[in-house]
């Protein structure tokens, strides 16, 4: 079998298209980066859709905290702190347990007028549990990045919003949200470089793999106890994740220079990344 046909039958085998076996026997170099390149794809998702999802709720959660009513501000600061101060792999296991829990045949919900039945079973399924919690744990550290940078606008900024007549949402919109992007995405890409990281604990967490379709790591564990070799498919994994950190340092690299257009070269602040050793 060639290498072309290996990539037919199984670069989109993660997804439930291709072969339905996975190979046990001659297994190739490029079997092993096919099926491993085939997991990312769970990756990708699980972390552009945790991203999508949660950089609205982090802003939420950032003017909460930032928010003079007690009634949003207590809310978003224990949201904060609970999701900051505990591990991501404890947050999976408590949530897979949580979804366990709950009734097979859904949550019976009485509308007076009509009652409804809402799935639970799904959340059961990494799709959609694990995003789950991917979506909860950076909402509450990439809100909590935003409430720093929303603390550290300038006062300038602001009087001269005031000077020129914006009040409201049109200061919010035109003056202060995009001050405050331009001063948080340094550390947002870090966060959004380290969640990808994070969803290789997907494959730790309790949520199994429906029909053996993995992520990266479920594959890279398969070849390391087929072949009894793991210093092939754990590095293969580690290449796919640094040309993903690399397209992600190029695409918020190019975000922040749209967010800093207007600014003087020289005055520009420069998108430095720091590795997060300790979540």
């Amino acid at each position: 079998m060639s290498c072309w046909q290996t990539v037919q039958d199984y670069g989109l085998r993660a997804i439930g298209l291709g072969e339905r076996l996975l190979p046990t026997a001659d297994i190739t170099l490029c079997h092993q980066f096919t099926l491993i390149g085939s997991g990312l794809i769970w990756n990708v998702y699980f972390g552009a859709m945790a991203l999508a999802l949660g950089f609205s709720m982090s802003l939420a959660l950032a003017l909460g905290k930032a928010s003079q009513n007690p009634f949003l501000r207590v809310p978003a600061d224990w949201f904060i702190f609970v999701f900051r101060g505990s591990p991501l792999f404890i947050q999976f296991f408590l949530a897979y347990e949580a979804f366990v829990l709950l009734p097979r045949n859904g949550i019976e919900i009485n509308l007076i007028f009509v009652e409804i039945t809402a799935e639970t079973r799904w959340l059961t399924r990494a799709w959609a549990g694990a995003l789950v919690v991917l979506f909860l744990n950076t909402s509450a550290y990439a809100g909590e990045i935003f409430y720093g940078a929303l603390r550290s606008v300038p006062k300038g900024d602001l009087e001269a919003a005031d000077a020129y007549g914006m009040t409201g949402w049109i200061k919010f919109r035109r003056v202060t949200l995009p001050c405050t992007l331009r001063l948080a995405w340094p550390s947002y890409t870090n966060e959004a470089i380290f969640l990808f990281h994070a969803t290789t604990l997907v494959y730790f967490s309790g949520f199994p793999a429906w029909r053996q379709q993995g992520d990266a790591l479920y594959y890279a564990k398969y070849f390391a106890d087929k072949t009894f070799n793991p210093f092939v498919p754990y590095p293969i994994v580690a290449a796919y994740f640094i040309c993903l950190t690399l397209l992600l340092i190029w695409l918020f690299g190019t975000l922040h220079k749209r967010l800093n257009r207007h600014v003087a070269p020289e005055a520009r602040s420069r998108l430095r990344l720091r590795m997060q050793l300790v979540r």
